[in-house]
């Protein structure tokens, strides 16, 4: 019986390889390539120009509230000066 069993024959296994998949460029060209620099350079123009958009609206509204407040002030002064001036 153990003769019958071992004349079986075995099959060969089958291995999978990993196909890889390269090209000619380096490893990490893509980070240089003047595509991704161009991107690249437009995200950062595209930040700075918000923050700067930011950074003068917030310059106006402080110039703004600023004004009010001279404004306040002249005419509180304006009142003392007459009140000054009357008596």
């Amino acid at each position: 019986m153990l003769s019958r069993i071992s004349a079986v024959r075995r099959l060969p296994q089958l291995t999978a390889v990993p196909r890889r998949f390269t090209s000619s460029l380096k490893e990490g060209s893509v980070a240089q390539s003047k595509g991704f620099s161009e991107k690249e350079k437009a995200h950062e123009n595209e930040y700075a120009r918000r923050h700067d958009a930011e950074l003068l609206h917030k310059m106006k509204a402080d110039m703004e509230k600023k004004k009010t407040e001279l404004e306040q002030l002249e005419r509180e002064y304006q009142a003392e000066a007459q009140k000054a001036g009357k008596v």
